[in-house]
């Protein structure tokens, strides 16, 4: 006999367990299907931490979701009493003129955010042990942190699990197709119904999504963990904001100290092309490994080349480098939110909420039109539009 939901999830990470929790929360009959368990390692919501900010350069008509997503992830953290969004403050250097100081400065205006304006010489002041060249300028966000990515996927889903809903490991999702009122879900064990389906893909998305003009492309991205130098002490290097720096040689972010890993370091440009999700080289790359250990020997010298752990993650890149979220343009009864582009995560009880609301009623109060599936950048040959 098949088994019938109001809502069948197909991807159980943060975003499909964001939905999910919203749902259940609502009273709905939800079903949340993954191959993997929450908190898995082998999609894009894993490695300790997410940058969350909210003078988004990418664009100032993200802020309004993030002032959303900021207020859901205390909420999450009072429902499930853990620790999970960290305000240390982002420091965000390169030149005055390039999109991550011009674009943070437009979104503080815009939505009247407190943001601070430095000059590389009163950035390094501050924090000594970051070094940023005279020419360049910086912006500090105090509001701005980190979160703790596998145990925010862990506390939705434990959200959703406590109101009802069902979360299956083990499932791989093959595809979906509408057939009356339900939406039947075929995985590699079963054959669900759902009166709504909630697709969150991840880097599945080219196959399971059904929008054939939208390319979507999977960068296979590396991050890395260092002790910290002598010179720079462990009470210094917990006492590091969260930073990002727009460089020559790329855009590379990282963490203050958290645990005995050390700091963590990552490079957001660049990346590897993935043909298939599930074969992905997670060996250590020596050119990714050389950038990270430049750019820190230049702007962070008191992180050793004691590397203490590396782990690699996948980006689902849209064709503008924004999110995909609304409802499918051919079937009203499926809800869809993809190509998070490697700035997503943030979003994600937002985007749960939002996902909720799609999937009950068609229709949501907040404001992500401008990610709609069916934008006119998003269609193959649109050539990539880069946000200021």
């Amino acid at each position: 006999m098949t088994r019938r939901f109001d809502v069948i999830v197909a991807g159980a990470g943060g975003m499909g367990t964001a939905a999910a929790a919203h749902l259940a929360r609502r009273g709905a009959s939800v079903l949340a299907l993954d191959r993997f368990p929450p908190g898995h390692a082998r999609g894009s919501s894993h490695g300790q931490t997410r940058l969350i900010r909210l003078a988004y350069f990418e664009h100032p008509d993200y802020v309004p979701l993030l002032l959303r997503a900021r207020a859901s992830w205390r909420d999450l953290e009072r429902e499930t009493a853990a620790t999970l969004l960290t305000e240390c403050g982002l420091l965000s250097a390169g030149p005055a003129a390039g999109p991550l100081l011009a674009g943070t400065l437009r979104s503080a205006r815009d939505h009247g955010l407190e943001v601070e304006r430095l000059s590389g010489g009163e950035a390094t002041d501050r924090w000594p042990a970051f070094r940023i060249p005279d020419p360049w300028d910086a912006v500090f966000e105090p509001a701005a942190g980190h979160l703790a990515v596998e145990a925010c996927v862990r506390a939705h889903a434990e959200v959703a699990v406590r109101h009802g809903g069902v979360i299956e490991p083990e499932h791989d999702v093959r595809g979906w197709r509408v057939e009356g009122d339900a939406v039947l879900v075929e995985t590699s064990r079963e054959t669900v119904a759902g009166s709504r389906l909630v697709l969150c893909p991840g880097p599945w998305a080219a196959g399971l999504l059904r929008l054939p003009a939208i390319r979507f492309t999977v960068l296979r991205k590396s991050l890395y963990w260092y002790a910290p130098a002598d010179s720079l002490t462990a009470a210094d290097a917990t006492a590091l904001p969260t930073y990002a720096f727009d460089t020559p040689r790329g855009f590379f972010y990282g963490f203050p100290l958290l645990d005995g890993r050390g700091l963590k370091l990552a490079e957001h440009t660049g990346g590897r092309e993935v043909a298939d999700p599930f074969a992905v080289d997670r060996a250590i790359d020596p050119e990714e490994q050389a950038a990270i250990e430049g750019w820190s020997a230049e702007h962070l010298p008191g992180v050793s080349l004691t590397r203490t752990a590396h782990e690699v993650c996948l980006y689902t890149m849209s064709p503008d480098h924004h999110f995909v979220v609304g409802l499918h343009p051919e079937h009203p009864q499926v809800a869809l939110a993809a190509g998070f582009s490697g700035h997503g995560f943030k979003f994600a009880s937002a985007i749960g909420e939002v996902l909720a609301d799609l999937a009950l009623t068609g229709t949501t109060p907040l404001p992500v039109g401008f990610l709609a599936p069916t934008r006119p950048a998003l269609q193959r040959g649109t050539a990539i539009e880069h946000a200021g």
